[in-house]
């Protein structure tokens, strides 16, 4: 394990940013997003950014191809999968788990090679949180917030940030920036452990501690579809599709075709929602015609059918977002809660 001193930051990022693009938490007019380093950047390491880190391996729009007509012909440009090389800095645990649910939709054959090339090239360094949110609860889905995971895992205690590579990637990215790092020694493990302890503690008394996702059989799954309950949950959905672009396991997309004049027709594909009634629709109509239908299958894909398809793994990280952007005040606690008396 390394370490560095908190007053010593600004040269690891310069360190990692020498020959990769460096992204990590930067606060602009009282909002923390992820944002590109340089040097005097405002970075703000204390708590959640506004939205995590899946827009670097997933991005809210990308190119497909261009197509352009010559006469007869069509020429056609894919659009290049190689990425530079890039380090998300700073992502939470339960981001990081958000990326494990995105590997098991975009890295099974056959492969997103858009998002296969990002994750090739993308390192992932974490940084634990010693205490939650109160819109927190990645512990209700065993997500362990004071042992993140990622390529590279970090932690502060004081004026100290301690660090583990994980992985290759972060046993490179260890290397690449061994001139700032200092050998942690004992003091490493105890550090973390004190991470571990005040983590315990706090999440004992966070407004979630007691709360538990449904575990339900294929059985049970129609009793959970006809719960009375979707009606009460889904009255005051407004259909925004906030709760899916701030979540960092949505992965819905759409793929649209745009005519550039000259530069000839571009297609790309860019985040879609749920929650819009326009959603899957297609000549004959949509499947889902009313809110309550296309918020019941929100929350079912989320807790019913993604896990019984994925080895248990549910699609939430109890990263509390939906909790704090929903205009409503619905979000997927309000569900599991719900889910309880059927489950």
């Amino acid at each position: 394990m390394r370490k560095i001193p908190v007053t010593d930051l600004p040269k690891l990022y310069a360190e990692i940013a020498k020959d990769r693009q460096l992204w990590l938490p930067r606060e602009d007019d009282n909002r923390v997003e992820f944002g590109l380093w340089s040097d005097g950047a405002n970075v703000s390491l204390t708590g959640k950014t506004a939205k995590s880190g899946k827009d670097f391996f997933f991005p809210q729009t990308e190119d497909i191809v261009r197509f352009r007509m010559n006469g007869k012909e069509i020429d056609i440009n894919s659009a290049p999968t190689a990425e530079a090389p890039f380090v998300v800095f700073a992502m939470r645990a339960c981001d990081a788990a958000g990326m494990d649910v995105l590997d098991r939709v975009f890295l099974v054959d056959p492969k997103d090679s858009f998002y296969a090339a990002r994750r090739e090239v993308g390192t992932v360094v974490t940084l634990a949180c010693g205490a939650p949110e109160d819109s927190c609860f990645c512990q209700s889905f065993g997500i362990d917030s004071s042992a993140p995971g990622g390529d590279v895992a970090t932690w502060m205690v004081g004026d100290t940030l301690y660090w583990e590579p994980l992985t290759e990637k972060g046993e490179a990215l260890t290397a690449a920036v061994g001139a700032v790092l200092q050998d942690a020694g004992p003091d490493g493990d105890a550090a973390v452990g004190q991470v571990k302890a005040d983590a315990t503690k706090a999440w004992d008394a966070a407004p979630f501690t007691e709360l538990k996702p449904p575990v339900v059989a294929m059985e049970q799954t129609d009793d959970i579809f006809g719960l009375d309950a979707w009606s009460r949950l889904s009255e005051a959905c407004l259909g925004c599709g906030t709760c899916t672009f701030v979540c960092p396991t949505c992965q819905c997309y759409d793929i649209q075709d745009r005519d550039d004049g000259a530069a000839g027709v571009r297609r790309f594909r860019c985040w879609d929602s749920c929650m819009y009634s326009d959603f899957t629709l297609m000549a004959h109509g949509n499947p889902r015609t009313t809110q309550l239908q296309r918020f019941r299958q929100r929350f079912m894909h989320k807790l019913v059918y993604f896990p019984q398809n994925n080895d248990g793994v549910y699609s939430c990280v109890g990263c509390g977002r939906c909790v704090e952007k929903c205009p409503s005040a619905l979000n997927i606690v309000r569900v599991m809660k719900a889910m309880e008396t059927k489950a």
